[in-house]
């Protein structure tokens, strides 16, 4: 951890002599491997965390390089962030205007006086970009867990079966295999549901010739897996295969595209032409992936509008997908990771069209 501040602390070297106040949990536990609530703050010489008496004892067993500070009812996080940075003599802070508050950054502000708040402009999630081989090795074995989690699920899921206990079943066996939690919230999408990308599971019941879209990730070391797989229940129709197939071809070609120095834009172009020259561009309406990490959406994004370009140790997802409202949707999607030659799969689950 202690690489990772000094790596913080160069990178902002240019904006002069300041304090670095982290608010948002993921960056708290990039740097620090603290995983309760609360306020770390890094200077030269200053390696500490505000925290309240819930968390007192965790920081210390956690991150046992910094130093833990405890808030009250008289002295707010606040108010000992300040305490720290005057201590140090240093009259500006750089602090995440991206996750705090409107009314928190003025509360900020007051305790702070005259030492002059910056933004930070993401730069923790600049160094999180690239992973390191104790992240992947994290990444690994969340998807390892997911693979295998989907290869059970395929045997419990029968007709009759509801959404919500399709999905119940399957983070059972995530917390079987060793996960710590769900990455996110499950999607479990049957039939007609499968055309909303972002569907609920619910009470509805999977029939007899029903695409199923299962979207799920394990949690493990703190870092999430992304995969998704579309089964069929019992023999699809004519359109849902067909609909299949193209998903298929655009994922394996995209995925088959990424390499370092690959624009991130020109590879979401592959999977918008071949969805489109199906005649279903119209019904592919959100971005091609997703770098994940600490969390289950980091940057770069493969998508339209990036102006990201790939590196070795990125982890991205490819995830195409066609849409058709009143018929169903298919999406299929692997958590990669960029290599110096081109890139591998996490997920080892087939993406064949698996017929349950």
């Amino acid at each position: 951890m202690e690489d990772r501040t000094r790596r913080l602390e160069a990178a902002l070297k240019g904006r002069g002599s300041a304090g670095i106040l982290i608010h948002k949990p993921s960056n708290m536990f990039y740097l620090s491997g603290f995983t309760g609530e609360g306020l770390l703050v890094l200077a030269p010489g200053i390696r500490a965390i505000v925290t309240d008496f819930r968390y007192v004892e965790q920081a210390r067993q956690q991150s046992p390089g910094f130093a833990v500070e405890s808030v009250s009812p008289k002295v707010s996080h606040a108010q000992i962030a300040a305490r720290l940075l005057r201590d140090a003599g240093l009259g500006k802070a750089l602090y995440e205007d991206d996750e705090v508050t409107v009314r928190d950054a003025a509360r900020l502000s007051a305790a702070l006086g005259d030492i002059a708040l910056e933004a930070l402009d993401m730069a923790p999630e600049a160094l999180r970009r690239v992973k390191d081989a104790q992240e992947l090795a994290l990444l690994e074995k969340a998807n390892d867990i997911s693979s295998r989690a989907f290869e059970e699920i395929c045997g419990v899921i029968k007709p009759g079966m509801t959404e919500i206990a399709i999905r119940r079943a399957l983070e059972d066996l995530l917390l079987d295999f060793g996960s710590q939690a769900a990455a996110f919230h499950t999607i479990v999408a049957s039939g007609p549901n499968g055309s909303l990308p972002h569907a609920i599971p619910g009470e509805r019941r999977v029939q007899e010739g029903d695409m199923v879209t299962l979207d799920f990730g394990a949690k493990y070391g703190g870092y999430c897996a992304d995969i998704t797989r579309t089964v069929s229940v019992g023999q699809p129709g004519a359109e849902m295969a067909k609909i299949y197939a193209i998903v298929q071809e655009a994922q394996a070609a995209c995925q088959d595209a990424l390499a370092p120095g690959k624009p991130c834009r020109e590879v979401d172009a592959i999977a918008r032409k071949i969805i489109g020259d199906a005649g279903y561009g119209d019904m592919f309406g959100h971005g091609l992936g997703h770098s994940v990490g600490i969390d289950i959406h980091e940057e770069p994004r493969l998508n339209q509008t990036s102006t990201d370009v790939l590196e070795p140790g990125i982890v991205i997802t490819v995830e195409p997908g066609i849409y058709v409202p009143g018929l169903g949707g298919v999406r299929i999607e692997n958590t990669c990771v960029v290599t110096e030659t081109g890139a591998r799969s996490l997920a080892g689950a087939s993406r064949d069209l698996r017929i349950l």
